[in-house]
């Protein structure tokens, strides 16, 4: 008995609450009073608000996901230039190992020597796809923006302000 109490109590209060939201219905022209009319403009009016309102939401939230992409790229590439910058040291310290190993003629240094060859294009061909590229200067008019200058020297075949020798790579 109580179950079928409480399930005409919930069709008592169905209709109550779909009172609050009529429905709109097709009436025939002429039969609609001022009073009525007034209710469905102001209708009309809350569904244009609600409306301007869900564009304007849409656009802050496509904004938003754009600004979150952009700002994921923007961090991540500063994550990656610090650490390029602190791995640059390693690539000279390679350099320096290579051009060490290069005059020694034992089998021993040479197998370390290609060791080490191996293990610096692996590393190199890591900081490439991460977007580190090396600048290679000799033979090029001197940048102060791009070069810097340790010494100065006088040759015979090369032009005033091209760089002779390059001491350490540049990136």
């Amino acid at each position: 008995m109580k179950k079928i109490d409480i399930e005409m109590e919930k069709e008592q209060e169905a209709p109550e609450a779909s009172n609050a939201a009529e429905p709109l219905v097709a009436l025939e022209p002429g039969t609609i009073n001022a009073e009525q009319l007034e209710e469905l403009k102001q209708r009309a009016a809350k569904a244009d608000e609600h409306w301007e309102r869900l564009l304007r939401t849409t656009a802050d939230f496509e904004n938003f996901k754009k600004r979150a992409a952009r700002e994921k790229q923007e961090a991540i590439k500063f994550a990656n230039e610090s650490l390029l910058q602190k791995l640059i040291p390693v690539l000279d310290n390679f350099d320096m190992a290579q051009s060490a190993t290069q005059t020694a003629q034992t089998d021993a240094v040479q197998s370390l020597q290609t060791g080490i060859n191996m293990i610096y294009q692996q590393l190199k061909n890591v900081l490439v796809e991460a977007g580190l590229e090396e600048v290679d200067a000799t033979g090029k008019p001197f940048d102060p923006n791009l070069h810097e200058a340790v010494s100065q020297a006088e040759t015979d075949g090369a032009p005033d302000g091209q760089v002779v020798q390059q001491l350490r790579k540049g990136y």
